[in-house]
């Protein structure tokens, strides 16, 4: 179901085809409370108790100021458009029938601007808007093996 609405996510659809690899934590545990928190409806990013900022991917230290002091906490899972790019030349054979599909880098304001990237749910053809406010859409996929996730972003 290649360019999926929200609520066709929200029934179980999907919005491109399953992946080539299946989306999981690291072995070293450092990005599992992400992953957890996607199977809540949850969005979870780091935070620095030393600096007082959240970063985005994970790393054991700060991106900042250095310290080791970095834990995870919830955050809204609403953002707006930073960047986009429309694809037209699957990156793997496997999404050769789901072109074009719209990437998005998403700032999110509640978490210091940090930028996540993900899909936008919709029509892949119409027009797209730097600044656009989008909530993110989080397409389980219970019957796989292993089970995943997906965070999409959908405007709001």
């Amino acid at each position: 179901m290649a360019n999926a609405t929200k609520a066709e996510i929200e029934a179980g659809g999907s919005y491109l085809p399953t992946p080539v690899a299946t989306p999981m934590a690291m072995v070293d545990g450092l990005d599992t409370p992400y992953y957890e928190g996607k199977e809540r409806d949850e969005l979870w990013v780091q935070y620095c108790a030393e600096c007082s900022e959240h970063q985005w991917g994970p790393e054991w230290i700060c991106h900042g100021c250095h310290s080791y002091d970095v834990e995870w906490r919830q955050v809204a899972p609403e953002g707006r458009i930073f960047s986009w790019e429309r694809i037209w030349h699957p990156v793997h054979p496997d999404l050769a029938e789901a072109v074009p599909y719209v990437v998005v880098l998403i700032e999110l304001p509640h978490a210091d601007d940090i930028r996540m990237v993900g899909n936008l749910l919709g029509d892949p053809e119409e027009e797209i808007m730097i600044g656009t406010e989008v909530e993110a859409v989080f397409e389980h996929h219970p019957d796989h093996d292993p089970p995943y996730t997906l965070v999409q972003w959908s405007r709001k």
